[in-house]
């Protein structure tokens, strides 16, 4: 008698384990869920309500027209990466070479994903701040990498400790990863911080991946300045930005990446095998944002100033306590006072009140006991939001 071995089905052993040991986005669910709903105020997708400035737009279908459908370099369009250059250098002060030091993404998310896969080898470590965006971690295991985890809270501002960034760090530790202004707490890098992180990776030569896709959406007396702009930074900085945000570009994906040359010739060599090059007509369109597009950007972030008082004014009337963010376009208000956690919170603010926002711990362990809320919607919303996360509040805390 034979005993034959079981063996579950293919599919169910088709996976890495890698991807297996990643869990779905804890943004996208909800979306998945009141995409199907009506009368939704939605604060939780990460993304412009502006469309895209007509003058872009006019650039984009003008390169059609133009017949500009084919390949570019894998470095992306040379005028485009030259606008970037000079863009660069006037508003931080830190030079590329446009023909070596730069290449063209399909968004920022790519550059962070090819920044990741070109550097990281099997066990690296690599210290990042939490709560961060989703894709932060995913990206790091994705690559092979190891995340020693930094935390942030609320009772400093979510700002980063140099000290305990220092204390993650091993003999095993390659990098040290950035994203700054962030998401999901609109917190910045204060000056000091930034200099002290920068003495940091010098003193342990480490590698630093710059996320700084919110660079231009920045508030009150703060100044963003570029990683790769400290001294002796720019040898180890891979900086990376995107015209998402700032130019309302977000189906366009179109992103970019910095970093010496030797760097990037092995960061393209993963670029080139698994994208070729970003849209033709979105870099034409970049190209015109760089150049035409300045007085737009201001437009659209002033808006979003005038809306990130109202929010964290009327989320701190309600209750909910908020810290001031100083960039990007969220709120990270405390929820813990309804005696809900994170999840639960946002699940019944959708399901009882038809409001969507995303739950903290999705960012990190240290965002559990907040939610993410996205203030790039009209006023108007916003509004009518507050109304209704207010009497969902009352009606959470006369329950417990």
């Amino acid at each position: 008698m034979t005993t034959e071995t079981f063996r579950a089905p293919l599919a169910e052993r088709a996976l890495s384990e890698r991807v297996r040991a990643v869990p779905p986005s804890g943004i996208r669910r909800f979306f998945d869920i009141l995409a199907t709903m009506d009368d939704v105020i939605s604060l939780g997708v990460g993304e412009p309500d502006f469309d895209t400035p007509p003058t872009i737009v006019e650039a984009g279908v003008a390169s059609l027209r133009r017949g500009r459908t084919h390949y570019t370099s894998n470095f992306g369009t040379i005028e485009l990466r030259r606008a970037l250059a000079n863009h660069l250098e006037r508003r931080y002060g830190v030079h590329y070479d446009p023909a070596t030091e730069i290449l063209i993404t399909v968004g920022a998310s790519e550059a962070v994903d090819l920044a990741l896969r070109a550097t990281c080898d099997p066990g690296d470590e690599v210290v990042l701040h939490e709560p961060s965006y989703v894709a932060y971690v995913p990206a790091v295991v994705f690559a092979g990498g190891v995340v020693r985890q930094v935390a942030t809270r609320l009772q400093d501002d979510f700002a980063l400790d140099p000290s305990a960034v220092e204390a993650a760090i091993t003999p095993r530790t390659k990098a040290l990863f950035l994203g700054y202004p962030c998401n999901p707490t609109g917190a910045v890098l204060p000056v000091d911080v930034q200099d002290e992180l920068a003495a940091i990776a010098v003193r342990h030569d480490l590698l630093v991946y710059s996320d700084e896709i919110y660079d231009r959406l920045a508030y009150g007396t703060y100044r963003h300045r570029a990683m790769s702009a400290l001294p002796g930074m720019r040898e180890r900085t891979i900086l990376v930005g995107g015209f998402s945000k700032a130019y309302a570009m977000t189906g366009w994906r179109v992103g970019w990446l910095c970093a010496p040359a030797a760097i990037l010739e092995g960061i393209v060599k993963v670029h080139q095998y698994g994208i070729m090059s970003a849209p033709t007509v979105a870099q034409d369109a970049a190209l015109t944002a760089l150049l035409e597009g300045e007085a737009e950007v201001e437009r659209m972030r002033a808006a979003y100033d005038g809306r990130r008082r109202l929010l964290v004014d009327g989320f701190n009337a309600i209750g909910l306590r908020t810290f001031e963010p100083r960039g990007a376009f969220y709120a990270f208000p405390l929820i813990t006072s309804t005696g809900l956690d994170s999840e639960t919170f946002a699940q019944r603010l959708l399901d009882e009140e038809h409001v969507a926002v995303v739950p903290g711990g999705a960012f990190g362990p240290s965002g559990e006991g907040h939610v993410r809320a996205c203030y790039a919607t009209s006023e108007e919303e916003l509004r009518e939001a507050l109304v209704r996360i207010g009497r969902f509040v009352e009606r959470c805390r006369a329950e417990s």
